[in-house]
């Protein structure tokens, strides 16, 4: 599970590129029950385009203007360090690239943003005075994230060099593939926060054939929402379907072309 407990190397953050903010905010507070908060004031000619997203008062992401030429719509998940300089050093060691370098954000914390050896996009944040979002694993808030990469063990070689997860290999069914679940360094199986799953470049065409990292949310009603998600300009990629002991999930793009994953947990069975 994700909490707003963070140690080095969990998820402590997401926020959305997209080339309309307005719009955007529009469609996540209908689909997940958000509203979002500028950041700038309102006579600003920019201040529509950054933002955060809060539910029921507690701020869950942030949103920005889409601004890299080229880029698609998409989110982005900050893995929280203790050091954003000495990780960035670590990431070009291991053979990744550094996107953004290393920079403050008003006292709130520092960030930077790379590129893995596969070409997964992700970000580090060093806490400031702000540590990271203030809901998790509850719904309309982060309770999971995934890579889909085109190798594996190349992946795990490098994130676990890079942050010290540890993961443990699950075979999926029906032939699926095998799914690491990923765990921070040193922390016990309930706060694993994502998973890993290899799979051709071709399964990859939402991002060019390039691996990518997705935010799954939680919601009380899978169903309910991606008919939410539907009615408001986006569209479902998969499901949705029942996964045993995981609950009910789909995978779904918002109009812009960003995609996330919307999952009603199973319900534990009575001891």
């Amino acid at each position: 599970m994700i909490t707003t407990d963070f140690v080095p190397g969990s998820p402590c953050w997401i926020d959305l590129g997209a080339p309309d903010v307005p719009a955007a905010a529009g469609f996540y507070s209908a689909v997940l029950g958000w509203q979002f908060q500028g950041m700038g004031p309102e006579d600003a000619p920019d201040a529509g385009d950054y933002g955060m997203f809060q539910r029921d008062g507690k701020t869950v992401a942030g949103i920005g203007k889409l601004t890299e030429e080229g880029a698609r719509s998409a989110w982005m998940i900050y893995f929280c360090t203790p050091d954003a300089d000495a990780t960035t050093e670590a990431v070009e060691r291991s053979g990744g690239t550094v996107r953004v370098a290393p920079m403050d954000a008003d006292g709130e914390g520092r960030m930077a943003q790379f590129t893995d050896p596969q070409g997964g996009q992700f970000a580090a944040w060093e806490p400031g005075s702000m540590k990271g979002m203030e809901a998790a694993d509850q719904p309309g808030t982060l309770c999971w994230t995934e890579l889909y990469t085109t190798d594996a063990a190349a992946a795990k070689q490098f994130y676990g060099g890079l942050f010290g997860w540890t993961t443990e290999d699950m075979e999926m069914p029906e032939g699926g593939g095998t799914y690491s679940m990923i765990t921070p360094a040193g922390q016990p199986a309930e706060r694993m926060h994502g998973g890993l799953l290899e799979v051709p470049s071709e399964a990859l065409a939402l991002n060019s054939g390039r691996p990518y990292w997705h935010p799954v949310f939680a919601v009380e009603d899978c169903d309910a929402t991606v008919a939410k998600v539907t009615a408001n300009g986006g569209s479902l990629l998969m499901g949705p379907d029942d996964a045993e002991d995981v609950g009910r999930m789909a995978l779904c793009v918002d109009p812009h072309g960003a995609d996330f994953v919307v999952l009603t947990p199973a319900t534990p069975a009575p001891a």
